[in-house]
């Protein structure tokens, strides 16, 4: 993907880090020491050196909270390329998921990253199923290699907020 076609596909979409609702963010089967806020917070996730990496096994289930309703348009997941997230299945507004039950529920979208998506180019999600969320989580089933560890460098998700009303900042009007 050339770098005029990566900005116009971005060119409405804004990255969504400033609306993640932080106290809630959760990563289960992660390394201790290299932790989901490496591969996901501003300044951590563009130094080569951090990464995200898996435990126990090649799975993580990342579950990511917003502050306010967005849209969803595409998903930015970068990673070495043997150790890798290979299949990412997405969940819209899906909370409490587990080990255990993540195959009890549809995903909103399925990608099987290639190479170029590894390096940066985004995975366009199906846009209808990312109009109002609340929390995305991620749910990296495998990793490119087969391997007991998955690394993953960068996440950024791209889209935009909703408007919505505040419905305590109305006021009533009073009868005249």
């Amino acid at each position: 993907m050339s770098g005029e076609s990566a900005s116009a596909l971005r060119r409405s979409q804004v990255d969504l880090l400033d609306f993640v609702d932080w106290s809630g963010v959760e990563c289960l089967n992660q390394s201790g020491s290299h932790s989901l806020p490496n591969a996901l917070k501003q300044g951590y996730r563009e130094d080569e050196g951090l990464n995200l990496e898996s435990d126990a096994d090649e799975q993580l289930l990342i579950y990511i909270p917003f502050n306010q309703v967005i849209k969803l348009h595409s998903v930015v997941i970068e990673g070495p390329e043997e150790e890798g997230p290979k299949t990412v299945k997405l969940f819209a507004n899906r909370e409490h998921m587990g080990f255990s039950n993540v195959n009890d529920f549809p995903p909103s979208d399925t990608a099987v990253l290639s190479e170029d998506n590894l390096k940066g180019k985004p995975v366009i999600v199906k846009y209808v199923k990312f109009q109002n969320v609340r929390s995305l989580t991620i749910f990296i089933e495998d990793n490119q290699c087969g391997s007991e560890i998955t690394k993953v460098q960068k996440i950024i998700l791209y889209g935009t907020t909703v408007e919505t009303t505040d419905m305590k900042g109305l006021k009533k009007l009073e009868d005249h």
